[in-house]
């Protein structure tokens, strides 16, 4: 098979017309930053998510970092979390004096576990990141029956809008502050950008002020009631990290397309699985991201050098050099010099995994012919080795 001329990422957001469009119009309104698009993003991804209230911000980072602050997490606090997932987990307990506390995942989700994360838990322990690693639902419920009292749940969702829990309910309506990712490889993509899940009223408002540099009021409040609001005053130090309608136009368009996103996903991994059986080859994926549950952000694979008769990243390298864009979740956070400094941390799973996972590329944008070239030259590399 020919070598593609353009190079297939892991992940490319699906933009239509229809988001042009709706940019368009926002920009002719002569209001870009953070107002009436902003506040109707939120309450359609509140009604979707079944949360009553969201907060958007310009990022996940920023939003994780957000729900820990007002969790009260400071200097010397211990925040769990896995190892096995993107550096910003970690940083945002780090931005806050706070030490992460890497913990251990399940071989077959890829996620933390009860288990994993009360082997970790001290006296020092004030919250729990967890990671609904490449869109597989994590089951908090049972998670927070065996968490101590006092005890924060912080759900890092980057991955999981539109995954499922085993109660039916959506990812980011588990009562829990659960942070959101848009950006531009998300499946529901804005460029960039971020949210909170919540439950509490006055936590949102807080996260509302805290968003916009500690103002009691926005600058589109100030705009619709000139007359009352002309002066806004600073409650407490606060950060810039709004959301704006830019982004928000954008992310109303993507939100009523989300469905058929997912169809295209599922229809991408399937035939992944159909191709992958009929070739015979002998790879593993992520539990559930076949199911309706999986949100199928990721579509990562086990590599077992033994069996393909080589390293998974020498495997990876002559894909990349097919054009295909295959990529690595994560290279493990504890084994990073910034994480790393007092010394190694065991932790066995995440290490068996490091050496093994792979992404291969899946978006809405990928077609049965995409698919079919990754699969013929994955079958081609691995034939080669003899190992067929």
């Amino acid at each position: 098979m020919k070598k593609r001329e353009t190079y297939l990422a892991f992940g490319i957001p699906d933009f239509t017309d229809a988001e042009i469009n709706a940019v368009s119009r926002v920009m002719r309104s002569g209001w870009v930053g953070m107002g009436q698009e902003t506040i109707s993003f939120e309450q359609e991804l509140s009604e979707y998510i079944g949360a009553p209230e969201v907060v958007t911000v310009n990022s996940c980072t920023s939003a994780l970092f957000l729900a820990l602050h007002v969790e009260g997490i400071g200097p010397g606090d211990e925040v769990i979390v896995p190892s096995l997932t993107w550096c910003t987990t970690a940083n945002a307990a780090l931005y806050l004096g706070a030490i992460p506390v890497f913990c251990d995942v399940d071989p077959q989700s890829m996620c933390v576990t009860p288990e994993t994360i009360t082997a970790k838990i001290t006296s020092r322990t004030k919250a729990v990141i967890v990671v609904h690693y490449g869109g597989y639902a994590i089951d908090v419920d049972t998670l927070r029956s065996v968490l101590p009292s006092g005890v924060a749940i912080i759900e890092d969702a980057a991955h999981a809008l539109g995954s499922v829990h085993h109660n039916g309910k959506r990812v980011g309506a588990s009562g829990n502050t659960v942070c959101f990712s848009f950006y531009a490889n998300k499946n529901l993509s804005t460029a960039d950008g971020g949210a909170l899940a919540l439950f509490d009223p006055d936590k949102a408002e807080h996260l509302r002020c805290l968003r916009m540099s500690g103002l009691e009021s926005s600058a589109w409040s100030r705009f619709i009631k000139p007359a009352t609001a002309f002066v806004a005053g600073v409650a407490e130090l606060g950060y810039k990290m709004n959301f704006t309608d830019l982004q928000a136009a954008i992310g109303r368009v993507q939100l009523k397309r989300l469905g058929e996103m997912a169809v295209v996903r599922q229809r991408v991994a399937e035939g992944y699985r159909q191709a992958i059986e009929e070739a015979g080859l002998d790879i593993t994926f992520q539990s559930q991201v076949f199911d309706d549950r999986h949100a199928r952000h990721l579509l990562v694979a086990c590599f077992d050098p033994e069996e393909i008769g080589m390293l998974r990243d020498d495997l990876l390298l002559a894909l990349r050099d097919l054009n295909i864009g295959a990529s690595i979740h994560y290279r493990p956070l504890h084994r990073q010099p910034l994480y790393c400094k007092d010394g190694l941390v065991s932790l066995p799973v995440t290490e068996g995994l490091a050496d093994q996972i792979m992404t291969l590329p899946i978006s809405a944008r990928m077609s049965r012919d995409d698919v079919e070239y990754v699969v013929h030259h994955l079958v081609r590399l691995i034939q080669r080795k003899g190992r067929l």
